[in-house]
């Protein structure tokens, strides 16, 4: 890259939730980030998670790479001290979390568990929530939270089942945290990518059918990937984007124009 692209975030710092493993849209993210200079600090779920995580954390030569479950109490308030004590300020927070119980997954939003829709919104919703009321504090000079959805929180998508509704409050989450947080010069987005051949998406029932629809549907006939995530990403939370919040934006070769 030419100096002034690679310089485009250099000064910034930023959190960065989600990184499982190197098909993850967080490390797409991340990488990006990193390569406009943004300095990371990297999250990882658990023991398991960090033998994957903590190599691509030093890859991306990331200053902290901790630990945090948020369904662990104490973790993501550890987190922001670490970040508080270590950095001072924060310019941005990238969450990338989702998860569901398989069986309340694949069955139909009816027959959802009381059980397996408070899981499925505690983690993939709420969490982005605290994340913000612990980032806030930090950003004492404005700076940028973005979230991950998909097209299936605006419209029914087969298979997606109660996840759908889990991301359609998670998008409604980002508009009123854009509203609360504009004054202090907090952007709140989402983002929400086509769909990619991610961990997390594995899960979903009949996957490779909905992948195949996407390519033959969207406008450029193809899928996009981390990069393209991680790209918009980051113009986001660069001052580039300052007039820009509470938006929902797509990156999905155009799907969701299609009827």
């Amino acid at each position: 890259m030419e100096n002034s692209i690679r310089n485009f975030l250099a000064g910034k710092r930023g959190l960065v939730v989600g990184i499982a493993n190197e098909h993850s849209i967080a490390y797409g993210c991340a990488r990006v980030l990193r390569e406009l200079g943004a300095e990371l600090a990297v999250t990882y779920l658990n023991e398991k998670a960090e033998k994957y995580v903590r190599p691509l954390a030093e890859g991306l030569d990331a200053s902290l790479i901790l630990p945090m479950n948020v369904e662990a109490p104490g973790q993501m308030q550890a987190v922001f001290d670490t970040l508080r004590d270590t950095w001072g300020t924060l310019d941005f927070v990238i969450h990338s979390i989702a998860y569901c119980p398989m069986d309340d997954l694949h069955g139909r939003v009816v027959d959802c568990s009381e059980t397996g829709f408070a899981q499925a919104m505690r983690v993939s919703c709420y969490s982005f929530i605290e994340l913000a009321h612990h980032a806030e504090p930090l950003m004492t000079e404005g700076g940028a939270l973005v979230t991950m959805s998909y097209h299936g929180a605006e419209k029914v998508v087969e298979n997606y089942n109660i996840m759908g509704p889990v991301k359609a409050a998670l998008e409604s989450v980002t508009r009123y945290m854009a509203h609360e947080l504009g004054s202090k010069g907090i952007r709140v987005h989402a983002v929400s990518p086509g769909p990619l051949k991610t961990r997390a998406a594995s899960g979903i029932a009949h996957f490779d059918q909905l992948i195949d629809a996407a390519i033959a549907r969207a406008p450029e006939h193809r899928l996009v990937d981390i990069r393209d995530v991680g790209m918009a990403t980051a113009f986001l939370v660069s001052d580039a984007s300052r007039a820009i919040t509470g938006e929902v934006i797509y990156v999905d070769g155009g799907f969701h124009i299609m009827a």
